[in-house]
């Protein structure tokens, strides 16, 4: 892990043995489990009944808040990290303490699913989060629980719709809600998750239409776990009493997100990439991220070993226009590339990005202008033209996704310096030593 305060982007456009696609062989990467599989993979665990292993599980500061909150809630849950291993006692929905603390740090999904699960429940938690998560939005999950039986209380000199809150939890008082998932996806997932444990039949209607990608991965490993999800339209969700979570032994899927930022090289670099055991029947919604790398002249084949991207035949990529509603999370990825593409690039359907960890469409704007690029940055999106940027120290805003996309534009101009690489911890820790060693065998 980097422990540095800056990082300086090793320059490597030009140090590059060659860039013909056909004399290069393809740079091969391994990437660290998906923290989305992760962290629903604990919460699912520790619902069923039984002890479930998790292989292949992500070791970050995201997923240590979640395991740690399972953990001070009673259960017993043991980490093997060496192994990339967790293992979890379930007890069905019960909680073994019907009082406890809970700080789940920045991670959004500890935030709200475990929310959900402890509002709902029979007890009494105190929810508190990092300055960062306080930020973030839970409005729309509190009001569907207060909605459903839970008492809310905001903390004196809170601001309410936020961390930190006392959850009263009653159980379900009623067998239906409607929630707005505009702001987040993840208000819905958290509600499927534990809808199985309402006693009857469970309807949940939606407004807004953000992150269905990441809805259909929650519904799938809900059926993994032995809990099915009906959709009788595309804006309701329909969990049939009687059901119940199965332990397992699970194993986590490679990181999609991660591995996006190694394909980002194709297009950029010139070079073939593989990420093992990366395909395209991923539970994870960025497996999109690839078709937009194909739009701008890439080539993907998904081999056994994981899907091999090749660059455009021309050395060079074009400049696209994309809704990435779908994969959202590599917004930040297409824009630092985008400014070597030969035509502009414009990413529509982000609104909601605003929301994160940090409000990243105006970090992109404002990291790109001061390397010289010229942006339109608007509510749901922004447009970047071609330009060659210059020297700049980019401003991380303690956001993990804009230290390790922007890394990506220091890899063809020389004098990118990313800021506090550290945040890299939230969701992968060795990004910036796994970077360095691919540096190394791509110049070698």
């Amino acid at each position: 892990m980097i422990h540095k305060s800056t990082y300086l982007v090793p320059y490597l456009y030009d140090k590059l043995p060659e860039k013909g696609p056909a004399s290069v062989s393809p740079l091969t990467v391994q990437v660290p489990g998906s923290k989305s599989i992760t962290n629903r993979a604990l919460l699912l665990a520790t619902l069923a009944r039984g002890t479930s292993v998790l292989r292949g599980v992500l070791f970050s500061d995201d997923s240590r808040h979640f395991l740690k909150c399972i953990q001070d809630l009673g259960f017993q849950a043991a980490a093997d990290e060496a192994g990339h291993i967790v293992t979890v006692s379930g007890t069905g929905g019960e909680i073994p303490l019907s009082q406890a603390s809970q700080y789940v740090g920045s991670a959004g999904t500890a935030a709200r699913f475990l929310t959900a699960f402890l509002g709902l429940s029979h007890g009494v938690y105190r929810m508190d989060a990092s300055e960062q998560m306080r930020r973030r939005p839970m409005a729309p999950l509190l009001d569907s629980l207060r909605e459903l039986g839970c008492e809310v209380i905001f903390e004196p000199g809170s601001e309410a719709g936020r961390f930190p809150f006392m959850l009263r939890g009653h159980g379900f008082q009623k067998d239906n809600i409607c929630i707005d998932i505009d702001e987040s996806s993840q208000f819905l997932s958290a509600l499927l998750i534990v809808s199985c444990l309402s006693g009857q039949d469970f309807t949940i209607r939606i407004r807004g239409s953000h992150g269905m990608a990441y809805i259909e991965m929650t519904r799938r490993m809900m059926a993994q776990f032995g809990v099915e999800v009906l959709a009788p339209d595309e804006r309701t969700f329909l969990t049939r009493a009687g059901q119940h979570y199965r332990a397992m032994d699970y194993r986590i899927e490679p990181d999609v997100s991660a591995a996006c930022y190694f394909y980002a090289m194709t297009p950029l670099l010139n070079v073939p990439v593989m990420v093992e055991q990366v395909h395209f029947d991923s539970l994870q919604g960025d497996a999109a991220f690839l078709r937009i790398l194909e739009q701008m002249g890439c080539r993907a084949f998904d081999t056994p070993q994981g899907i091999l991207l090749e660059p455009p035949l021309a050395k060079s990529f074009q400049g696209v226009t994309v809704d990435m509603s779908a994969c959202s999370d590599q917004a930040i990825t297409l824009a630092a590339i985008a400014p070597f593409a030969d035509t502009p690039t414009t990413i529509n359907g982000i609104g909601h990005i605003r929301l994160q960890e940090s409000d990243r469409i105006a970090a992109i704007a404002a990291e790109l202008s001061k390397m010289g690029i010229r942006c339109e940055e608007r509510r749901d999106g922004i447009t970047i033209y071609p330009g060659l940027p210059r020297p700049s120290v980019v401003e991380t805003y303690e956001d993990h996704r804009m230290a390790m996309g922007f890394a990506l534009t220091g890899l063809r101009c020389p004098g990118i310096v990313i800021d506090n690489p550290g945040c890299c911890r939230k969701t992968f820790e060795d990004y910036f030593t796994v970077l360095d060693d691919v540096v190394r065998r791509l110049v070698q």
